[in-house]
């Protein structure tokens, strides 16, 4: 017998969460499968929170900054990095998440996951 993994699409994945599947845990979708996240401790919020206050000020209506926001992504990809420098305005996002064309740059503050989260962006 073989065994078959079912990958999970951008749509799919959408309509799991808008049906509350997900609810209880933070997930991630990445190359197809979930990726269920750790909860965020004390250090990595305080680094989080002083960086993208930081880019706000430094950057002012040159950029959005989006925090623990998705960005979507080809091959059925749709990760949370901690801060997403986008381009303006936010509103522009109001139906889709932001795609590759839109980033500028993506920040992730990273204890135990990173390993994951290389090995899929190196792919």
């Amino acid at each position: 017998m073989t065994v078959t993994f079912y990958k999970w699409t951008i749509d799919r994945y959408h309509d799991a969460i808008d049906a509350g599947l997900f609810d209880e845990e933070a997930v991630e979708l990445l190359q197809g499968e979930l990726v269920i996240m750790p909860p965020e401790r004390e250090a990595h919020a305080c680094y989080s929170s002083d960086a993208a206050e930081y880019l706000r000020q430094l950057l002012g209506n040159r950029a959005s900054i989006r925090e623990t926001k998705p960005v979507t992504f080809p091959h059925n990809s749709e990760p949370v990095p901690d801060i997403a420098i986008v381009k303006p305005p936010l509103r522009a996002y109001l139906h889709h998440h932001p795609y590759p064309a839109d980033i500028f740059w993506l920040i992730e503050y990273s204890h135990t996951t990173g390993v994951t989260q290389l090995k899929w962006w190196n792919k």
